[in-house]
């Protein structure tokens, strides 16, 4: 199984928008990442959000194209100070590949938590638009499988 664990795209200021959607360069990395991850064959069968509208926009755009009629769920668990260990009880029974879009720190959190079973120290250094993608064989320990950040994909 998979896990493919997004911090949410570039966002506009509180001050240019409170409700803080994707930034014109926060969509188009998002698009630029699905566009990758599309023609790598990427594709899950469960997409997540906070519900945050920058999260939400995120997961729309990516799921799109690796998780096409697929219907994003939002969840309370996944916000910027939410405590990664509420996840443990969801994580064990994950059986399909699964897109979650979220925030910092909880994103870094939720990465060192799943790899060291600690919120510290951070393992990855996340920029808006990055991709983490952990695997996990049957009830194995989680390993990182990759990681992309939207820069590394030109502009």
């Amino acid at each position: 199984m998979k896990l493919y664990l997004v911090q949410h795209g570039e966002a506009c200021s509180k001050e240019v928008d409170p409700r803080r959607p994707l930034s014109e360069q926060g969509r188009a990395d998002i698009e630029r990442l699905a566009a990758f991850l599309g023609k790598a064959g990427v594709r899950v069968e469960r997409v997540m959000h906070s519900g945050k509208l920058r999260a939400v926009q995120t997961a729309q755009i990516l799921s799109q194209t690796i998780a096409p009629g697929v219907e994003a769920e939002e969840s309370g668990l996944l916000n910027p100070n939410d405590d990664p260990r509420a996840f443990d009880w969801q994580s064990d029974a994950w059986d399909r590949d699964t897109l979650i879009a979220g925030h910092l720190p909880f994103m870094a959190k939720l990465v060192s938590h799943l790899l060291i079973e600690r919120e510290e120290p951070v393992l990855v250094a996340y920029r808006p638009g990055t991709v983490v993608c952990l695997e996990r064989e049957g009830a194995g320990l989680w390993e990182i499988d990759w990681m992309i950040r939207p820069e590394l994909l030109g502009r």
